[in-house]
């Protein structure tokens, strides 16, 4: 299998917007957001883009969640574990692709599933969730937070990014893109 540089470019380009994303929205809006409870990355809108972009934007948003997570270090199982379910999302999003709308709504589930599940070790879920176990509550919670992410703005950006008039430019540029609608 022979390595694109456009691939390892793209990785790297997406990698490090994605932790840009949320450095900015950390010290913008607050840390919370980024690791609390109710954990709404804007970032995460990006798995979207891999319906768009392919496996290098799958790479990096994966790179890029596991240096926000290494950097912001809340332990163990975010820094693994976190990474994991943004692998997971973004392929299921690049596989289900041609169905965008549901790619992206099934893409936030693991999200949801895996990162709300080992967060209740570190948070307790928030309080409109307080009248189910804290491990549903925390699940609740952050597939709420990722279906907004991913399913709402994310779509919302792959639908407008797609649009001839704004892909074409960014192909004749040397964009590699996977597939167009």
């Amino acid at each position: 299998m022979k390595i694109d540089s456009r691939d390892v470019t793209g990785t790297a380009v997406f990698a490090a917007l994605y932790v840009v994303i949320n450095i900015v929205q950390t010290v913008t809006v607050g840390n919370p957001t980024i690791y609390g409870p109710v954990q709404l990355r804007v970032a995460d809108f990006m798995i979207a883009l891999a319906a768009l972009f392919g496996w290098s934007l799958v790479g990096g948003v994966t790179i890029g969640c596991f240096l926000t997570n290494a950097y912001y270090f809340i332990g163990a199982p975010d820094v693994v574990l976190g990474p994991i379910a943004i692998l997971v999302a973004a392929s299921l999003v690049m596989f289900l692709r041609k169905r965008r709308l549901l790619a992206c709504i099934v893409g936030a589930l693991p999200i949801g599933l895996i990162v709300g599940g080992y967060l209740r070790l570190f948070f307790p879920p928030p309080e409109v969730f307080a009248t189910v176990p804290a491990w549903a509550g925390m699940i609740a919670s952050v597939t709420v937070s990722s279906l907004i992410a991913v399913a709402v703005i994310g779509y919302l950006v792959l639908s407008a990014l797609s649009r001839p008039n704004i892909i074409g430019p960014l192909k004749s540029r040397g964009l590699k893109v996977v597939a167009e609608k």
